[in-house]
């Protein structure tokens, strides 16, 4: 359970605004939508495999 304490004179905005970045940290909502179908353990590496060659090529190309 995320607790968010509204401290003296802040406002409520400011206080969800917390609430709200710690609830994305968590990574519910992406944990959810990721159950919502079944993806087979080879799709999920062959998936690992391309973003970690995307981010590769990136950093590559950031260097030159």
């Amino acid at each position: 359970m995320i607790i968010v304490n509204v401290k003296e004179n802040e406002s409520i905005e400011k206080a969800l605004r917390r609430f709200k970045k710690k609830f994305d940290k968590t990574g519910a909502v992406r944990e959810l939508r990721a159950r919502q179908a079944f993806t087979k353990p080879s799709v999920k590496r062959r998936d690992q495999v391309i973003k970690a060659a995307y981010k590769q090529r990136l950093q590559n190309e950031a260097n030159k």
